[in-house]
C-alpha cells in the first residue's frame, strides 16, 4: 500500500470508515423515527420532591455508546460553528449534505457537538433524532466513502 499522506483523501477515508460501518447500521432507525420523540420524562411518583429526566430509547443509547466507542468525537467541535458561520439545525443539515472529502471532519464535528454535547444538556440526542442529524451526517459520510471507493 502507497504511503499514505495526513490529511489526503484516503487519509481520511481510512479514519472514518470503521466509524461509518458501525454507524450506519443506525440509519434505517434513525429514518423510520425522525420527527418522532425517542425519550420520556421520568419523575419518581412517590417521593415529596421530584427531579425528571429524560430516559432514552436503547438504541439512541446504543448510538451514542458506539459513536463515543470510535475514538473520533472531536471535542474542539465549536471552531466549526464559528469559522462556518453555522447558527442553526438547519445550517448544520445543509453543511453535511454539501460536504465532500475533504468536508468529513467537519461532518464529524457537527455529530460531536450531538453526541458529546447529550452528556451535558439532555435535549440534544432527542433534537439529533428529531432533525435528522445523527442520520443526515453517517449517511453523508458513506456516500461520500462509497464515492471514493467508487471513483477508485
Amino acid at each position: 500500500m502507497a504511503d499514505v499522506t495526513e490529511n489526503s483523501p484516503q487519509d481520511i477515508v481510512n479514519r472514518y470508515r470503521g466509524m461509518v460501518e458501525t454507524l450506519s447500521k443506525y440509519l434505517r432507525w434513525f429514518k423510520e423515527n425522525d420527527n418522532k420523540a425517542v425519550d420520556q420524562n421520568y419523575s419518581g411518583s412517590n417521593m415529596d420532591t421530584t427531579i425528571q429526566f429524560p430516559v432514552y430509547d436503547s438504541t439512541v443509547l446504543s448510538f451514542v455508546k458506539d459513536a463515543q466507542a470510535t475514538g473520533l468525537m472531536d471535542r474542539n467541535y465549536v471552531y466549526l460553528y464559528s469559522r462556518k458561520n453555522l447558527k442553526t439545525w438547519k445550517d448544520e443539515l445543509e453543511y453535511i449534505a454539501n460536504a465532500d472529502i475533504m468536508q468529513l471532519d467537519d461532518v464529524n464535528r457537527i455529530l460531536s457537538k450531538y453526541v458529546l454535547g447529550g452528556q451535558v444538556k439532555a435535549s440534544m440526542w432527542s433534537e439529533a433524532v428529531q432533525r435528522g442529524i445523527f442520520e443526515h451526517a453517517v449517511r453523508r459520510m458513506q456516500e461520500v466513502i462509497d464515492l471514493w471507493d467508487h471513483e477508485r
